[in-house]
C-alpha cells in the first residue's frame, strides 16, 4: 500500500467518525428536542385523543369513573358512564387509563372546546335539573345549580331554591357534576 493510498484510507476513517459522531450529536439534539416538545403536552390534549374512547379517571372526591369520553373542553370533560354523564373538572383529575399515546394540540380543536366549565355549567342550570355536586374533599350538595360565576357556582338546595341562601362552590374546590339518578337516589 502506498503513502497515498493509506493517506486516503486515513483521511475516508477520519470522514467516517465525524460522521458518527454528527449523528451521534442530532440523535441526541432530536430526542432533547422531543422531550421539550412533549413537556408542553397537556392533559387536555391526550384525552382529545381519546376522544368517544372508553377511559377510566381518577377523579379526587369521587373515585374511579369509567366510560365514554363523550367531550373535552378547556379545564373539563364530559364522561358518559353507563349510569350517568358527569361533567369533570380536569384540576381534579389524578390518574386517567385507557388514553391512546399521541395527543391533539389545541389549535386543531373545534370551536366548542374553548369553552370553560362555566359553560358546562351554566348549560346544566339552564336545565334546571337538579344535580349532584361533588368536591375534591368529598363533600357532596344536591340541589339545582343556579348562577354561574367567573370562578364560582350557585348550588341551591331545597323545593323553593330561591328562598335558601345557596352554597357558593369555587371551581377550584369542584371535582365533578351530574344530575341525579332517575330513581331519584344520587350515586
Amino acid at each position: 500500500m502506498t503513502w497515498e493510498s493509506r493517506l486516503l484510507a486515513f483521511l475516508d476513517d477520519l470522514e467516517l467518525q465525524a460522521q458518527g459522531a454528527f449523528a451521534a450529536e442530532r440523535g441526541l439534539e432530536v430526542a432533547e428536542r422531543a422531550r421539550a416538545e412533549y413537556a408542553e403536552v397537556t392533559l387536555a390534549a391526550r384525552l382529545m385523543a381519546a376522544l368517544d374512547g372508553e377511559v377510566s379517571l381518577r377523579v379526587a372526591g369521587v373515585g374511579e369513573l369509567t366510560g365514554r369520553l363523550a367531550r373535552v373542553a378547556d379545564g373539563w370533560c364530559l364522561l358518559a358512564t353507563p349510569e350517568r354523564e358527569w361533567v369533570v373538572a380536569l384540576a381534579a383529575v389524578g390518574a386517567a387509563r385507557g388514553l391512546p399515546t399521541g395527543a391533539v394540540p389545541a389549535a386543531a380543536w373545534p370551536v366548542t372546546a374553548r369553552l370553560g366549565l362555566g359553560s358546562a355549567l351554566r348549560r346544566l342550570a339552564e336545565d334546571g335539573e337538579e344535580c349532584a355536586v361533588r368536591l375534591r374533599d368529598q363533600t357532596a350538595y344536591v340541589g339545582r345549580l343556579g348562577r354561574v360565576g367567573r370562578d364560582f357556582v350557585e348550588v341551591r338546595s331545597g323545593e323553593y331554591p330561591r328562598l335558601e341562601a345557596p352554597v357558593l362552590v369555587p371551581f377550584a374546590g369542584l371535582a365533578a357534576v351530574h344530575s341525579r339518578t332517575p330513581d331519584g337516589g344520587v350515586g
